[in-house]
């Protein structure tokens, strides 16, 4: 029966890229990150969370905050919930740096974007990667993301990194699905979904779960998704897909910490301001926002002022009765 054997999902099946709250003036709120990770893993049924990654804002955020940032993360919901850590740059000293301040701060695993700007070639991809993971006990999900890096991690390159012990998994952003296809054919690593329209084509293909952006707001529907394509429902996975569509679409208007920053401070749920060169969500964006929601049967409390405190357990974002799957 399709959808019968759940694969291997080292770090969970349903993981949310983390953003990092911040108050106006830009500087990170930590109360906010405290109560976002409760949020994320208590009410939206999340396995794990990936923190200072790239929708973490981790371009614009110190070594020193980002030290911050997992230690809350991890005292606040490291004891039920996977917590990875985004440690990867372009420069594989520095990544091993953060790597190992990672694994002392408590983090179960490490998320290595590939190298941007600097396009090395795949060798240097494969002694990047290696010179990171040597360098821990903790096992290690790539992020495979050319739209961002300039350069993929080729197929060949996939496999020749499967063979080291601690590299386990792949956040794969290439949407190439026969690629994605042709590696998990060869190889161990599990595989996680990084662009959010292909969440469910990816569960076909033998992915082993979703590391999502919307899993901020539609979380607890992704991980029903999930749970409704392993027990053989595929019929209920794809109309969880299809009603999820405006959201896909919505969501990433532009980046997507922009979008989803200004949804939670809809919600009273703390997101805040993005850093520059971010710019924060215009009102005709926040407008658009509220009508891809609206399509899929998302509400919350949007009335509450932007940024109003609200402790996470007491907001939660429900869906229309109308429409659910």
């Amino acid at each position: 029966m399709v959808g019968s054997t759940t694969p291997n999902a080292p770090f969970g099946q349903m993981l949310t890229a983390m953003i990092t709250p911040m108050h106006d003036n830009g500087e990170v709120d930590y109360d906010g990150v405290a109560r976002l990770a409760a949020y994320l893993v208590d009410e939206q049924r999340n396995d794990g969370l990936v923190v200072n990654g790239t929708t973490g804002e981790s371009a614009t955020t110190s070594d020193e905050e980002k030290e911050r940032i997992l230690r809350t993360v991890v005292e606040t919901v490291g004891d039920r919930a996977t917590i990875v850590a985004g440690a990867g740059t372009n420069n594989t000293r520095h990544s091993i740096e953060l790597a190992r301040t990672a694994e002392r701060a408590g983090a179960d695993g490490l998320l290595l974007v590939t190298p941007y700007y600097n396009r090395p070639p795949q060798e240097g991809l494969l002694r990047h990667f290696t010179a990171i993971a040597d360098a821990t006990g903790l096992p290690v999900m790539l992020y495979d993301i050319p739209g961002r890096t300039g350069i993929p991690i080729a197929s060949e390159t996939l496999v020749r990194l499967a063979e080291h012990p601690r590299i386990v998994a792949n956040k794969d952003a290439k949407d190439d699905l026969g690629a994605s296809s042709w590696v998990m054919e060869r190889t161990d690593l599990a595989y996680y979904c990084g662009t959010d329209m292909l969440n469910l084509p990816m569960l076909s293909i033998g992915a082993a779960g979703f590391v999502s952006v919307v899993g901020h707001i539609v979380g607890a529907d992704l991980r029903d998704m999930i749970d409704a394509y392993r027990s053989g429902d595929v019929a209920r996975a794809l109309a969880i897909h299809r009603r999820l569509t405006p959201v896909y679409t919505g969501m990433f208007r532009t980046q997507g910490v922009i979008t989803t920053k200004a949804v939670l401070n809809m919600f009273g749920l703390p997101g805040g301001a993005v850093r520059t060169p971010l710019a924060d969500a215009s009102p005709e964006l926040q407008a658009l926002l509220r009508e891809d929601l609206a399509a899929a049967g998302v509400k919350g409390p949007i009335g509450l002022a932007p940024h109003q405190a609200v402790p996470a357990s007491a907001v939660g974002v429900e869906r229309l009765t109308e429409g659910s799957a």
